[in-house]
């Protein structure tokens, strides 16, 4: 239970800062990862998962991405309909919930402090997923933890590695590099995985 917190207060508190917003959105675990934190039984990380969405709805761009997640809207309105259970939690949720169906035109579009934004998270090299390119590699030995730790080793020494996630199951990383990496560096990520 304390490891659920723990990941949901992570992101919440990063999703707090609005030059995060987006690359937490895009990035392919964070949004479907909070969703099955919806269907949490502990209070406290439902909470929290309520406050890193709504945190991320803030962002104009966001909202379509979140709106069509898989599970998104179902969890929602099932929080909802058990807000009786907890007050709060059914408060955020309708929130949320009313800010992914609100028209995208109204949504803080005119405001001065929207241009502001923009600027700012293009200022933050990792912030757009339009700077990143995900590479998925088959990874032969990639059948037990040891392994995955070994792999997770050499990917944080590759400069240019944004992110990673394993699919234990089907033997596969995906790796997000920046775009503008030279080829050298790609080869090096391979010669990493294959070792």
């Amino acid at each position: 239970m304390m490891d659920a917190l723990s990941v949901v207060t992570q992101l919440r508190d990063l999703a707090s800062e609005p030059q995060n917003r987006e690359a937490i959105v895009q990035d392919q675990g964070c949004l479907p990862g909070l969703v099955l934190f919806l269907d949490h039984q502990d209070s406290q990380v439902l909470f929290s998962t309520l406050q890193a969405l709504r945190y991320l709805a803030e962002c104009p761009s966001n909202i379509a991405i979140m709106k069509h997640e898989l599970g998104m809207m179902v969890s929602l309105e099932h929080l909802m309909e058990q807000g009786e259970i907890n007050e709060e939690i059914g408060v955020l949720a309708k929130d949320v919930y009313n800010v992914l169906n609100s028209p995208v035109n109204n949504v803080a579009v005119g405001t001065p402090e929207a241009p502001r934004r923009k600027a700012k998270s293009q200022f933050f090299i990792n912030s757009s997923n339009k700077k990143a390119k995900s590479v998925t590699l088959e990874i032969q030995g990639l059948d037990n933890t040891d392994n995955r730790g070994l792999c997770e080793e050499a990917l944080l020494k590759v400069k240019g590695v944004i992110s990673f996630t394993f699919q234990m199951a089907l033997k596969r990383c995906t790796v997000r590099i920046r775009s503008d990496l030279a080829t050298e560096v790609r080869n090096e990520i391979n010669h990493f995985l294959t070792l």
